[in-house]
């Protein structure tokens, strides 16, 4: 199984359609909350040069947004 981690906020709806299709297809993922977390969200904007959620890091490889055909390439679904 690929190590998945999710930067993303409560209340960021597309954080959470994201992290509901991963469990639709059985992927376990890290949830990191960028809100709460400040070492999390530096870490974020350091691999994605960007500030919103979601970020997805799949493996090293990263996506920004639900990009479900990203993820489904990167996982091999």
């Amino acid at each position: 199984m690929k190590k998945v981690i999710i930067y993303s906020t409560p209340t960021c709806g597309w954080c959470h359609r994201t992290k509901d299709y991963l469990r639709e297809k059985g992927v376990s993922f890290e949830d990191k909350d960028v809100s709460r977390d400040r070492v999390a969200a530096m870490e974020m904007v350091k691999k994605s040069n960007q500030m919103g959620v979601p970020v997805i890091d799949i493996e090293g490889s990263i996506l920004v947004g639900f990009d479900q055909a990203g993820i489904n390439r990167l996982l091999g679904l």
